[in-house]
């Protein structure tokens, strides 16, 4: 079985456990979504996915 595309973790839990989500990121390639009372705020990616949505970005302005 695959292994899941993203997670979700606290503040709390992602500072325990900083290295890990870094890890499976690059990796992985799993994303890693960064939580406060149950509200997505941020989120680890991969290197390769943050620099397309730049190049998106970019090519769009």
């Amino acid at each position: 079985m695959p292994a899941p595309t993203s997670a979700e973790k606290g503040l709390r839990e992602l500072r325990a456990g900083l290295s890990e989500a870094v890890n499976d990121a690059a990796i992985r390639g799993r994303i890693t979504y960064i939580t406060s009372h149950g509200r997505r705020l941020a989120a680890i990616v991969p290197v390769a996915e943050a620099e397309a949505i730049e190049a998106r970005q970019q090519a769009d302005s």
